[in-house]
């Protein structure tokens, strides 16, 4: 066997091998599914997220779910499942997914169950319908 063959040989038993590892340890290096949906899921009230950025500072996010009860220009208000009521600016090009019915800000409406995506002192960014409340 010519030197050539045999380092192609230990390179492709070498990929085979860590491809293998990770394919193998991915759920072990991942959050489990549990602890995400017990935080995250749909008995989530409202979370405060704190990221660490690339620069060594951190980003404050907020996720607020409830069900609109006002809506004034871009902002709505919430009451939220512990019924507090919470208003919050919307950007006016935020993205709006999860309903075919509702796809952006001017077609949100009153009674409607929302999940609202921002930084801290931001606009929202992100809104996910989720049904009538």
């Amino acid at each position: 066997m010519t030197m050539r063959r045999r380092r192609f040989l230990y390179l492709a038993t070498a990929l085979v091998a860590v491809n293998t590892f990770f394919w193998l340890a991915q759920s072990s290096f991942a959050i489990p599914q549990g602890i995400i949906n017990q935080f995250f899921g749909g008995s989530m009230i409202r979370s405060e997220v704190l990221i660490a950025t690339p620069t060594g500072g951190t980003q404050d996010w907020r996720i607020d779910r409830g069900v609109i009860t006002a809506i004034s220009g871009t902002s709505v208000t919430l009451r939220e499942r512990d019924q507090n009521s919470v208003t919050v600016q919307i950007d006016p090009n935020a993205r709006v997914q999860g309903s075919a019915r509702v796809t952006n800000v001017a077609a949100l409406r009153r009674r409607l169950r929302i999940v609202v995506y921002r930084q801290a002192d931001q606009p929202a960014t992100l809104v996910q319908v989720e049904g009538i409340g």
